[in-house]
């Protein structure tokens, strides 16, 4: 393990990702760290992240960070949680990472869309852009829509509208209105073209 003090979840967040790496578990690293590599640092010291798995890939990484000496905490939302399950996985530190398994309305492809950033030798996935955005504006909190609102002012010409209003709708229609208003916001409404 990398880590060796409190205060570095994004190093726990490379050991949690080597390991999805290497059983080929689709994921991209989402919220604080994603934010910061989109341009907006916040006093945050999570470290978070989306799969592209299902319940039964959440049991066997618990199983396996269990066995690494990790403490392991699954978690399994009910028929109506956007987050199927959530695996938190900790160290002797107190640091963590929270793995979501699965996104309800998350498009597939948002994996694919990755960027790669190295930390500490390894090439992290990390969410992109219009992806963050998404996310952001279906989660829906003050702080999601400051750092959405961050993201997009840092340029926002250089913003796939297509993409990120397909990307906010596919979490429905709260998502699209609140995505619809930050992008006014930024006078980005009238260059949007209409979904198809």
């Amino acid at each position: 393990m990398r880590t060796d003090a409190a205060g570095q979840s994004a190093l726990l967040m490379v050991d949690v990702a080597e390991v999805l790496a290497a059983r080929g578990i689709p994921y991209a690293v989402i919220e604080a760290m994603a934010a910061a590599v989109h341009g907006v640092v916040r006093a945050s010291l999570d470290a978070d992240a989306v799969l592209g798995a299902h319940l039964a890939v959440g049991r066997e990484l618990q199983r396996e960070f269990t066995e690494k000496g990790c403490g392991a905490d699954l978690r399994v939302g009910d028929a109506e949680d956007p987050i199927p399950a959530l695996l938190s996985v900790t160290d002797e530190f107190g640091n963590r990472v929270d793995l979501l398994i699965g996104l309800r309305g998350m498009d597939p492809a948002a994996m694919e869309r990755s960027s790669e950033v190295t930390l500490s030798g390894f090439p992290l996935k990390i969410i992109g852009r219009e992806d963050f955005i998404a996310l952001k504006v279906h989660a829906g909190g003050p702080q999601d829509l400051a750092d959405a609102r961050a993201v997009i002012a840092i340029d926002p010409t250089s913003l796939d509208l297509v993409l990120v209003r397909r990307a906010a709708a596919g979490f429905g229609r709260d998502a699209a209105r609140r995505l619809k208003l930050l992008l006014s916001d930024a006078g980005q409404s009238a260059r949007s073209p209409p979904l198809s």
